[in-house]
């Protein structure tokens, strides 16, 4: 029988007027994985803030088991500013202890990228203090994973990571003995993570079994069962769940009880786009070009990201773009934002891109705009519009648009000061939509935003027609509400995925691990020839047959990224893009082998 390590009795949290938890009792065991969700500002970090007594209660009691471990990362880290990431996280060991410890290696590298801290100026020994916020919390994560508490309780753990380190960090949870209670907005890191979920709501939590697939599922059968006046939300739930059960193929979690209840719950609820109709709109309101780039170079500064890239984004696509930080996908996107701005007039270092004359483009950044403190939420929208047409006959005025995006009626009133930084984050992207775009850049657009109005977005864009490039490491997001996914890979060139996030993540670790293989017997002395168990001359014909090897992977490569080129050219003539797609999985099997040959060779070597 599992032990009971943390207790919440009858808990009682009051601000102002508002009860935040009222009468909560709940438990956390040794195993439990633990996922909380609920809206913003309706008590998962007071909760959890409590579960860790880093906050009282107004009533009832928190226990903990006698002896209890317990490791929280919070919203705000208590680094020394003064200090060095070596002494912080590594604790002053010497270089030759933690590189022997396997658990601390691969801690490192899944949170910053390798050994050598790349990112960081001065690596283990950069100095604290003038870090980033987004910094200082991987290094605050890094500094609890490497410990063995029997509990870990993490405020929005995924925040600053990538998606790279978020599928590390997924997957080195899983591997953990500890208890986990973690609040996070993203739905797939919970349902790779997480067993059980509390929903946040109204004061009360409940329970569900299960991941996030499973939560869904539960809350819209709840929902059918309790006839809830909700009508909109059900649906919304329903329509969730479909896209969960016919989904993306690479979702790992299903829901795992219940299977018959849950199919004839969705029985009637459509695919969540029509993608047909959403073309045929796109086109009217957007004609034949949109963004055509040929040829284009793009830097930051004296640093250059793209080389030579020819891309064209079209009607009534949607992308999902991916990438290594600073790999440059904010800045193709700003070149693009400058190049309609200007109606042509600037361009990029080279190259030429060409905007449609009927575009009309929205573009969220990641800063949040600012506005009048004291005017009123409502105000701020109908200052751009008062009413919004959203396509396909649906029109919504200022007021319903502002409810979709979780401001009532009460909350329409509240001065843009008041406001947290998730619903200012809500408001910007309100603004945006209200101007009738047919163009959407959407940079980071899930930051701050909590589940529900994730939902609330994806339900929106749904049908909206137009085109949409989405920058994100909110994997669900990104599967959510786009068709086509392209990557920068940090080779200056743009890339389609046919696979989506599955075939980024196995090509950034197939390029870790040829940089690794490339790296190894470059470090070794040269002098270590006598001890390869080859003679002189074989040694030399081995390494002659690796650079062989080398230029017929780098053929391949060019051949790899031309293909990917013609399918982005024909990606709407169905037989074109089977006929090259067989030529590009042929030439992957032929690199492939060339790759396994090179390795075997380089352990000779």
């Amino acid at each position: 029988m599992a032990v009971n390590l943390a207790t919440i009795e009858s808990v009682t949290k009051v601000y102002g007027t508002r009860a935040l938890l009222d009468g909560v009792s709940l438990g956390v065991s040794e195993g439990d994985r633990i996922g909380v969700v609920g809206r913003n500002g309706d008590g998962k970090t007071t909760l959890i803030r409590m579960l860790a007594k880093l906050e009282e209660p107004d009533g009832g009691r928190i226990t903990h088991s006698g002896g209890l471990q317990m490791a929280v990362l919070t919203q705000h880290d208590s680094l020394d500013p003064k200090a060095t990431i070596r002494h912080e996280v590594i604790a002053d060991r010497a270089d030759h202890e933690w590189l022997g410890d396997a658990r601390i290696r691969d801690i490192i590298e899944g949170l910053f990228g390798g050994l050598d801290l790349p990112g960081f100026a001065d690596g283990l020994d950069t100095v604290i203090g003038p870090l980033s916020g987004g910094e200082r919390r991987r290094i605050a994560l890094a500094k609890l994973l490497l410990g063995s508490p029997d509990l870990v309780v993490l405020d929005e753990p995924t925040n600053h990571l990538d998606v790279e380190g978020i599928n590390w960090l997924a997957e080195h949870l899983q591997k953990r003995r500890s208890a986990l209670v973690c609040v996070t907005h993203d739905r797939w890191f919970l349902d790779q993570v997480c067993t059980r979920m509390w929903d946040v709501q109204h004061g009360e939590v409940h329970e569900y079994e299960g991941g996030y697939s499973d939560y869904v599922f539960a809350r819209a059968e709840r929902s059918r069962i309790e006839a809830v006046e909700e009508q909109k939300r059900q649906n919304m739930a329903r329509k969730e769940l479909a896209w969960l059960r016919r989904g993306a193929p690479a979702r790992t979690s299903k829901p795992r009880y219940r299977i018959e209840a849950a199919n004839a719950l969705i029985a009637d609820v459509p695919d969540p786009r029509d993608k047909s109709e959403l073309m045929k709109f796109a086109n009217a309101r957007l004609g034949k070009t949109v963004f055509d780039l040929e040829g284009v170079t793009v830097k930051a500064g004296p640093k250059l990201l793209l080389e030579n890239l020819t891309w064209q984004l079209g009607p009534g696509d949607r992308i999902g773009l991916l990438g290594v930080n600073g790999a440059g996908k904010t800045s193709l996107l700003r070149a693009m934002r400058d190049a309609w701005a200007s109606e042509g007039d600037v361009q990029p270092t080279s190259g030429v891109i060409k905007v449609g004359k009927t575009v009309r483009l929205a573009y969220l950044s990641q800063e949040v705009a600012e506005l009048e403190p004291t005017t009123r939420v409502l105000q701020a929208v109908e200052q751009v519009r008062s009413r919004v047409d959203l396509g396909k006959g649906r029109e919504m005025s200022a007021g319903q648009l502002c409810e979709q995006f979780g401001f009532g009626k009460d909350k329409q009133w509240t001065p843009v000061g008041d406001l947290s930084g998730g619903e200012r984050r809500r408001l910007q992207l309100l603004r945006l939509l209200m101007d009738e775009p047919n163009v959407l850049f959407l940079d980071e657009p899930t930051n701050d935003l909590d589940i529900e109005t994730l939902n609330q977005l994806e339900d929106l864009l749904d049908g909206w027609p137009g085109s949409m490039v989405v920058i994100s490491h909110d994997r669900f997001f990104i599967e959510r509400t786009t068709d086509v996914v392209h990557a920068l890979l940090g080779d200056k060139k743009l890339r389609m995925l046919p696979n989506g996030v599955d075939e980024y993540l196995e090509r950034r670790a197939r390029m870790a691990a040829e940089a690794a293989a490339v790296a190894a017997p470059a470090a070794a002395p040269a002098a270590a020839g006598s001890d390869t168990g080859l003679s002189g001359g074989d040694l030399r014909a081995a390494k002659k047959e690796m650079q062989k090897l080398e230029r017929q992977i780098a053929k391949l490569d060019e051949k790899e990224s031309k293909l990917h080129a013609q399918l982005a050219e024909h990606a709407n003539d169905f037989s074109k893009v089977a006929d090259l797609d067989a030529k590009l999985r042929a030439v992957r099997e032929e690199k492939e082998e060339l790759e396994m040959s090179w390795l075997e060779l380089a352990e000779q070597v």
